[in-house]
This record gives structure tokens, sequence and C-alpha cells, in this order.
């Protein structure tokens, strides 16, 4: 009920004329630049999205769009929409079967950042983990870490799930966060074999990442080697052997630089920043939402989170700035009236 009646106000805001003046405020504001992030392709009509954001956004490579925002005076740009780039966390193996295909047959570019670790070792992404192991429990009853879980409701199978999330989620390395699963898994006798559907939601594979490589639509960009939360590491060695040592590998698979970067779930703090910087990356993005200016910091770039299940018409919207627009609108109106006042 909540997605349609936002799909609801979007159509009205498009139809009505308020998004294209939304783009019509955004290109008169000078140099910006916005960075979609979405993670899996499906499900959704992404074909969708991308016509609309084609038609009425200049699309460009994350690397070309960041040369052109922070050294204007060396790109001469006829085309005066507002340059716009689609980026895809994590690599799912989606973002071969269905992004592939579509950025070629559209000649749209896309930047996927990937987490060279989970490439071919078969494991799932650790925050798909907890839902897969309650999900298929072989016991009813379990004891983690001192705690009690009977799992006969769902209920109570939703608190386990949530408690193991946040155990991996806050772990303090890489090794406990793995030997923690590793447990948990053994102790709900969680068989270790993947069924044709879980293996839509693993990585893609070197193969197909070496197939894509090829591409002038497809760039790639380091994600860490574990994704751990950079945040809740406690030592800054493990910090920096993830931020560089997935640019190395990922260097030597690709056979190109890496330049871009970006933070797990765009967590970061100083001495994260720092170890992107040491590592050698020219950029860096997080999931803080907003626009890019050539006064942006390159190492904590702003992005737009989205999903392709969204309809087109909410992703018009949120692309569009509105609500900048109407807040200066709504700005000089009330600065109209002081002065209206003020004069009578």
């Amino acid at each position: 009920m909540y997605d349609k009646m936002m799909t609801l106000i979007a159509a009205c805001l498009y139809y009505s004329g308020c998004v294209a003046l939304g783009r019509w405020w955004m290109q008169r504001q000078g140099p910006r630049l916005m960075i979609l992030n979405y993670h899996t392709a499906t499900p959704g009509d992404l074909r969708q999205h991308w016509l609309y954001l084609q038609h009425h956004y200049r699309l460009l490579h994350l690397e070309d769009a960041l040369e052109e925002l922070f050294s204007p005076s060396s790109h001469k740009v006829q085309d005066r929409r507002t340059p716009l780039v689609i980026t895809f966390d994590d690599g799912y193996h989606d973002n071969y079967t269905h992004c592939f295909a579509l950025a070629c047959e559209l000649q749209i570019p896309i930047t996927i950042f990937l987490v060279p670790n989970y490439i071919e070792t078969g494991d799932r992404f650790w925050w798909l983990e907890s839902d897969y192991l309650v999900t298929h429990a072989k016991v009813r009853e379990v004891t983690i870490e001192g705690q009690e879980h009977h799992l006969n409701t769902s209920e109570e199978r939703e608190v386990l799930t949530r408690a193991i999330d946040a155990r991996v989620r806050f772990a303090s390395s890489v090794h406990e966060r793995e030997a923690y699963l590793k447990e948990v898994r053994e102790l709900l006798r969680v068989p270790y074999a993947v069924t044709l559907e879980e293996k839509k939601k693993l990585p893609m594979s070197w193969v197909e990442i070496g197939a894509m490589k090829g591409c002038e639509w497809i760039s790639f960009g380091g994600h860490t080697m574990h994704h751990p939360i950079l945040t809740h590491l406690t030592d800054p060695d493990e910090v920096e052997y993830e931020v560089c040592k997935s640019r190395i590998e990922l260097e030597c698979h690709l056979e190109s630089p890496v330049r871009s970067f970006a933070y797990p779930v765009g967590k970061f703090e100083e001495q994260t920043v720092r170890s992107v910087q040491k590592a050698g990356y020219t950029w860096a993005v997080t999931t803080i939402k907003g626009w890019n200016t050539p006064q942006s910091n390159p190492y904590l770039l702003h992005r737009l989170s989205v999903d392709p299940w969204q309809h087109w018409l909410l992703i018009a919207v949120q692309v569009s700035d509105m609500r900048s627009f109407f807040t200066n609108l709504l700005r000089i109106s009330v600065k109209f009236l002081f002065c209206l006042a003020r004069d009578k």
C-alpha cells in the first residue's frame, strides 16, 4: 500500500511538470553530479529506469564524471544535461546476467564495486546468512552464546535472525565474523549445499567479470577483500589490508588500474579514509544522500540509494532535486513577502 501511494504521488509530481522544474533548477545551480547506488539488478524493471535516465541526464562512467567535475576547465561539454553515474555494489551474479547485456544494448556506462574474496568461494554474502541459516535450520531449539532460542514460531525465528545479523555486522574482525557464522551453521545443522535459487544470490565469477571487463560500458572499483564494516574493525592493519589488498587483487585480474573505492555499507571514519588514500585510490563513494559539486571531498562522495523494484517515476522524482527547488522557492517567496510587507 505504501509503495503504491508513493508511486501515485510521484506520478502527480511528474505529470504536473514539477519534476521537469526540478531538473531545470538543477541545471542552473552550476556543476553537479548525482551518483546512483544499486546492489542487485532484479527483481524490477531496470530498463525503464535507465531509459528515463538516459533521456534526461548525461550518463557517464564514474571516473569520467569525476574527472569532469573536479577539472571542468579541461572538459568542454556541449550537452547541458546534468551528469549522472550508475553504480552497483558487491558484484551480485545478476549484475552479469541482467546488467551486462542491458548496458551494452542501451549503451549506458555502469561501475561495479567488487569484493574479491567472495568471488568463486561459493559463499553467500554475510548479510544474507542470518536469514538463510534460520530458514534452513534443522533443529527446533538451540543455544547460541549462552542464549536459548526456540524456533517453533515466526517471532522467535525473527529474533534469532536479528541476533545473528547484529553479531556479524558489528564483528571486530573478519576472522571473528566467519568463525561465528561457522559455529552457528553447525549448531543449526544447516547443510553446506547451495540450491539453484541460492546461486543467483552469489557473486559473479572471474570468468564472467573477464567477459565484462573488455566492454566499454562496464568499469570496476574496489569494495574491500571481505566486505567488513571498516569502522567496526579494531585492528588498523586489518583495515589497511582490506582496502589495499582488494585494489591489488582486482588490478591483477582486470589487468587495468582500479581508481575508485566504495566503503562497505557506506561507513567511514578518519582512519578508513586515510587507508583509502594510502592504498592509492583517487576517489571513494559513501551512501550519504546528496549531490556532488567541485567542492566535494573526493574521498567522501555522496550517492543516492535506489532499488530495481522501484517504479521509474519514483526514480525520476528522487534524482530531480525537487526538494532543493521547493526549499529555495519557499525561501525566495518568504523573502519577497517580507520585503513587500516592509515597503508598505
